[in-house]
């Protein structure tokens, strides 16, 4: 039996198809986005039957990248009335939940913020008591102001989660139904980090149960059965049952799709990516073929969260950047005309200049009408293109952390504006398929999972510590999908936490496997 893969990217501009067959592409394409998206998504896969002409019943799995969740935040849109539940009092009240976010986005979910007693030490044990009366009492106050969906988080829960546990079976008791999001299942260590994170999850839980039953039925409707997979913020896959409860972990998978879709078809697994789309340019960093993560906190539609996030830089340079200026010192971006590309650029009859135009007037693109650009003075067209070409140079040099050169591969419908030669590369690649990089990265996506807590290391225990944090990781990606003897750890980070006693020490570890697509795992 063939095991075809199909890998759909939903982008702002265009939603990109690909079906893969082991390491070979079969068929790629690009149409439009629809408002709706699913509708998109539909086209794409027609388009994939007429190219191709594959038979739906020999897919395997669909893998799907969308913006759709971090849409819904940046404008804050659709997103559900929460209510913010904390254990730690009587510390942590200085800082109430929810203290940090934009005014906007706390009237957008209803701004209910609670705070109960309860929370632990980072070594387990308790700040004060659970008191059940107490929550009991927030959980009616908060229904009453209108509140749909819960996220509890408590001090320290990543090393102890018994509160927030409790706490779920309360609710879940008095509001039966209601979505829950508990912290130790969404963020890391660092409280505010952590229950922001929770709190846009549980205010994302109705978006994600439209979109999520929308994907699938789009998919059903196209007459493929296979089961439909979301690609995550670290180039992992997760399946729809997950994405529906945890639809902030799809937050990156864009960048991370595209970067991921480039090692792929340049078979480098440490370089710098270059993707350019019709608006920006996201630079990112592969280390064995995963994106490098940001070390920082991501701040996400002005809130601060700690998820794992690709380190990336974007900058407004795309194919539909608008460019003005003479030809001494002409100006590129960051202002696009984005979707509206094919109305609005020279080539295709339109009044605006965009880099578009200026690559069809230097010879290396071929779309549109060349004669409506032979106007085009040479010299700003030669100095606008240099001047791009130096922008993404200096965006690599600032993405690399050694002296050495790098190879580079560029991707992206708007790739052809990266130059053969920049400073800091050793080399620049445009592979074959390198328009939809980014739909063969969620189609050749892999099964992750991650352990991120502090350990109690004794003497002489060190070894056996990182063997069972190791265990943990990989038994967490075959319980999300991975087939078992395929999981291999790709990234482990050991950091003694001087401060506490009993040397303490955060470890995290990741651990990635290649998904099992055997009986059990069909939706």
């Amino acid at each position: 039996m063939s095991m075809l893969r199909l890998g759909i990217d939903v982008g702002g501009t265009n939603t990109d198809a690909v079906l893969i067959d082991g390491q070979r592409v079969v068929a790629a394409t690009k149409s439009s986005t629809t408002s709706d998206v699913t509708s998109g998504i539909v086209a794409a896969i027609a388009d994939l039957k007429a190219a191709s002409g594959f038979d739906p019943a020999q897919v395997s799995a669909v893998m799907i990248g969308t913006t759709h969740f971090i849409n819904a935040l940046v404008e804050g849109t659709r997103l559900t009335q929460t209510a913010a539940i904390r254990f730690g009092l009587p510390a942590t009240s200085a800082l109430p939940p929810l203290v940090d976010w934009p005014e906007r986005l706390r009237t957008a979910i209803g701004g209910h913020s609670y705070l109960c007693h309860g929370g632990h030490e980072y070594d387990g044990t308790e700040i004060s008591a659970f008191d059940e009366q107490e929550l009991r009492d927030v959980v009616d106050k908060a229904l009453e102001a209108g509140a749909r969906s819960f996220a509890i988080s408590s001090v320290f829960s990543p090393v102890n989660a018994e509160f927030e546990l409790r706490a779920a079976e309360i609710i879940a008791e008095v509001s039966p139904g209601a979505p829950i999001s508990l912290s130790h299942d969404i963020g890391r260590m660092g409280l505010l980090g952590r229950e922001n994170a929770t709190v846009i999850n549980a205010a994302l839980r109705d978006l994600a149960d439209n979109v999520t039953t929308g994907l699938s039925q789009s998919v059903l409707a196209a007459g493929i059965s296979a089961p439909v997979f979301l690609s995550q913020n670290d180039g992992t896959l997760m399946d729809v049952d997950y994405a529906r409860r945890y639809p902030v972990a799809t937050f990156a998978s864009g960048p991370t799709n595209s970067m991921r879709g480039a090692a792929f078809l340049s078979q480098q697994l440490d370089c710098a990516v270059i993707d350019v789309g019709g608006t920006t340019t996201d630079v990112g960093i592969l280390q064995s073929g995963f994106p490098r993560e940001a070390s920082a906190d991501v701040a996400v539609a002005d809130v601060q969260t700690n998820f794992r996030m690709p380190d990336v830089l974007s900058v407004g340079i795309g194919g539909g950047s608008i460019v003005d200026g003479d030809a001494g010192a002409p100006r590129v971006g960051p202002q696009s005309v984005g979707y509206r590309l094919t109305e609005k650029a020279l080539v295709f009859g339109g009044d605006t200049l965009t880099a578009t135009d200026l690559a069809v007037a230097a010879g290396i693109a071929d779309v549109g009408d060349p004669s409506l650009v032979a106007h085009l003075d040479p010299g700003l067209v030669r100095s606008a293109l240099a001047s791009i070409g130096e922008r993404m140079g200096e965006i690599v040099d600032r993405m690399r952390i050694s002296a050495d050169p790098v190879p580079v591969v560029a991707v992206g419908g708007g790739s052809i504006l990266v130059p053969d030669e920049l400073i800091s590369a050793s080399s620049v690649m445009r592979p074959e398929n390198y328009a939809v990089a980014n739909a063969i990265g969620a189609a050749i996506a892999e099964v992750g999972g991650e352990v991120d807590r502090v350990f109690s290391v004794s003497p002489g225990q060190r070894d056996a510590v990182l063997d069972e944090a190791r265990q943990e990781a990989v038994d967490r990606a075959t319980a999300a999908g991975a087939r078992p003897g395929s999981v291999r750890v790709v990234d482990i980070e050991e950091v003694p936490l001087a401060y506490l006693p009993g040397n303490a020490t955060r470890i995290r570890v990741k651990a990635v496997g290649e998904l099992s697509l055997g009986g059990d795992h069909h939706a």
